[in-house]
């Protein structure tokens, strides 16, 4: 498909989300997570985040759920797998659809699974979004997937993302194919290109020399930040594989004299191009007035949001690129500790 957003929206609508359900997910993602949900006129519930890998924090999800809940949303941020077993055994208590907003998590594992992989056994409703936007580990330019297990979920999806057509498209133009077809739902516009799917198979023939580059650089920040007691680098771990979509470098602003904008404009002095993940969603106008969010709602997503930098990370950085980015940040931190 055309995107990630296009991905969770087509997922939605063929697990039958309703005005009126509610769809459980976190605060610390991008716009489109809540945003597809809101599509149906139906009700992002949003739980905290645990705060070493900043994913949704399994042990406040069963208390959110309610009659009205639909499906629960996990995200995978800057490509560390969130708990996934927990999730999948609430669900099945509950029989809830998972949908896991995997943006970020191309090619990361969950205890040797990889995402985009259901767990052996389960009888919900599941599938798995991604993400192949410009900045992503690889790229179609553009565009998204969707995978699952599910048949009614995959036909329901392949239908609605070309108009509603009865049948794929391309079918149409095999040898087998009939020129007849019939619309039976009023679908979308959300299929991928021909181009951009050709770039996306060149990508995957490259996709695992991608990953080592981008591992091998955010290890190389790990060895040189952890001496500074201003710095937390994002945590890997033996049991998942990091897929480095973003690396998520968090400031001790105890231990400085400065602030997380500062310390940002202090890196862009340097040359060094910063961002932010994410600004949490009850901290924006729209979900703020109209859910009555308060900063202090969601005390994890907002406080490490506060002191969160994400720093420079794509496969075609060179040694030199990586080492200016490491002397930049740890001169800002010598001039401006306490």
């Amino acid at each position: 498909v055309n995107s990630c957003t296009a991905a969770m929206h087509l997922v939605l609508e063929a697990i039958g989300l309703q005005a009126g359900n509610e769809v459980i997910t976190t605060p610390y993602t991008f716009a489109a997570t809540a945003e597809v949900v809101r599509y149906f006129d139906a009700t992002p519930v949003l739980i905290d985040v645990e705060p070493t890998f900043l994913n949704m924090d399994v042990s406040l999800l069963e208390a959110a759920i309610t009659p009205r809940t639909k499906a629960i949303m996990p995200i995978h941020i800057a490509g560390m797998a969130a708990d996934l077993d927990p999730i999948f055994a609430i669900a099945e208590r509950h029989g809830l659809a998972v949908i896991e907003d995997a943006a970020h998590a191309f090619p990361a594992t969950y205890h040797g699974r990889s995402i985009g992989n259901a767990p052996l056994r389960h009888t919900i409703q599941h599938a798995v979004c991604f993400s192949f936007y410009a900045t992503k580990t690889i790229t179609t330019g553009e565009g998204g997937m969707i995978c699952t297990d599910d048949d009614e979920i995959a036909d329901r999806c392949r239908i609605m993302a070309l108009h509603g057509i009865s049948k794929d498209a391309w079918k149409r133009y095999t040898a087998e194919g009939s020129w007849y077809y019939e619309i039976i739902a009023p679908g979308y516009k959300y299929n991928l290109t021909d181009i951009a799917s050709g770039i996306g198979l060149a990508q995957l023939a490259k996709a695992q020399t991608m990953h080592e580059r981008r591992r091998a650089i955010a290890h190389r920040f790990n060895a040189a930040f952890a001496m500074s007691d201003a710095l937390l680098c994002p945590s890997d771990s033996d049991a998942h594989q990091h897929a480095w979509h973003l690396y998520m470098l968090r400031l001790n602003l105890d231990r400085l004299r400065i602030d997380r904008g500062q310390f940002i404009e202090l890196l862009k002095a340097a040359n060094i191009g910063t961002s932010v993940h994410f600004i949490p969603l009850h901290l924006h106008p729209y979900y703020r007035e109209k859910y009555g969010y308060a900063p202090t709602d969601f005390p994890v997503a907002f406080g490490e949001y506060q002191r969160e930098i994400s720093l420079p990370i794509y496969s075609k950085m060179t040694d030199e690129d990586v080492e200016d980015v490491i002397t930049a940040v740890l001169e800002i931190v010598d001039e401006q500790h306490r």
